[in-house]
């Protein structure tokens, strides 16, 4: 019996602390657009990827290797 008397206290503050989250994330607009991230693995990228190719990695003809 007394260890119903740490379950509710420990029960409310783990609801208070919920919803202070969840106002919290709310009033952050994390729930602004729910739709737009779940889609956009669905289409290519506007601007190509910028990655290094062979020539990138070259080394300037002005060094000397030592």
């Amino acid at each position: 019996m007394s260890v119903i008397y740490v379950l509710i206290p420990v029960a409310i503050l783990l609801t208070a602390l919920g919803l202070y989250l969840f106002f919290w994330a709310v009033k952050k607009d994390q729930f602004e657009d729910l739709e737009k991230q779940g889609l956009s693995i669905l289409f290519d990228d506007d601007e190509p990827s910028t990655s290094k190719t062979k020539a990138d990695n070259k080394p300037a003809a002005d060094t000397k290797p030592e």
